[in-house]
């Protein structure tokens, strides 16, 4: 198979100016909400792309949790590549990709962690399993092998047996206050319709057409 021979056309559906609300994060949970009405396969998953002391970029897919006035809320190991990037360099950026519905959002701005109460409120609401998974986890480094791992938990289990499991010292949420977003809706003849809304001074957002 030759990759350069992969090719597909995109027209589910075309965006224009006047679908879109004034606010993105009011547009961005619209599309969402019409991602989960489709049914789509992990429809929270975002691309969280992050670059070290040194500029070098790096990117993983994380789960989004909430989207609010704030902007976009993920959580995390804060030991982690990502969490040490964004302690030397709070600028990141997320990248959401439905390809069913042939739609991207593109957001970028500034990053900072959620309260310490809030990062416990959501961890109490994960699953017993993924919790006692934070604690096993170091998330980054180098394990040996998976019987290390499972020797962890079993002693991670052993602590917590009986009790709720508390939230490690090491993890917690961020939220991304975006400066600019924006929306792609992919078109025939890869002329894709592309609306970018970058934060004015007041709080105002200017939105712009580019060209695909």
């Amino acid at each position: 198979m030759n990759l350069a021979d992969l090719r597909r056309e995109y027209s589910k559906s075309g965006l224009r100016r006047d679908d879109l609300d004034l606010d993105p994060i009011v547009q961005f949970q619209t599309w969402f909400a019409q991602a989960l009405n489709a049914q789509l396969i992990e429809p929270s998953a975002i691309t969280l792309a992050t670059v070290d002391a040194q500029g070098r970029p790096s990117a993983r897919i994380v789960l989004l949790k909430a989207v609010d006035e704030r902007g976009f809320t993920f959580f995390t190991n804060y030991e982690s590549r990502k969490g040490r990037e964004l302690a030397a360099n709070p600028q990141a950026a997320l990248v959401c990709y439905w390809a069913e519905l042939e739609r991207e959002v593109l957001i970028a701005g500034e990053v900072k962690k959620v309260s310490r109460e809030e990062s416990a409120e959501y961890f109490a609401k994960r699953p017993r399993g993924s919790q006692l998974g934070a604690w096993v986890s170091k998330q980054s480094s180098v394990v040996h092998g998976r019987g290390d791992l499972e020797r962890e938990l079993a002693e991670v289990e052993a602590r917590f047996a009986n009790r709720d499991v508390e939230l490690p010292p090491y993890w917690g949420g961020y939220v991304l206050n975006p400066s600019r977003v924006e929306f792609w809706q992919g078109r025939p003849n890869r002329l894709h319709d592309r609306f970018q809304y970058t934060r004015q001074p007041g709080g105002l957002w200017r939105i712009e057409r580019l060209s695909p």
